[in-house]
């Protein structure tokens, strides 16, 4: 039972030193005031040069005016912790990546709204697919 219980704790106190390196690096990436107006400049700024994604391995799904849906197949950091917690990417995401995520595009423009999809994720699927837009 004492190990179950440290196992648990070992798992807590890596997803929150997890979150807290992943916020800091968005807080400090924000620091330089950057501004999107349009989705190709979302995806030029929060794909390629905030989470360092290379081209290869961003599919854009769609990319409009007021929308951008991406199915990301990247070496993913937080994919691998998951997976090392033996723990579901849904949650870790949702723990780890999202927050972090909806702070930097908040940053980028207020209007935007980040959404993950959560039946379309690794490993149940081939890919990671998000969707961003401008908020009406």
């Amino acid at each position: 039972m004492f190990k179950e219980i440290l196992e648990k704790t070992a798992k807590k106190v890596m997803l929150m030193l997890s979150f807290f390196v992943f916020y800091v690096y968005g807080f400090l990436w924000t620091l330089k005031p950057r501004r999107v107006e349009t989705m190709s400049e979302l995806l030029d700024f929060f794909y390629y040069r905030f989470l360092r994604l290379k081209k290869e391995h961003v599919e854009v799904v769609k990319l409009t005016e007021h929308e951008l849906v991406t199915i990301s197949r990247n070496p993913c950091p937080i994919l691998r912790l998951a997976l090392f917690l033996e723990l579901d990417t849904r949650y870790v995401c949702k723990l780890v990546s999202e927050p972090v995520c909806r702070y930097v595009l908040k940053r980028l423009n207020p209007s935007l709204v980040f959404e993950r999809n959560y039946d379309y994720i690794r490993p149940y699927k081939d890919g990671c697919m998000e969707r961003i837009y401008l908020r009406p």
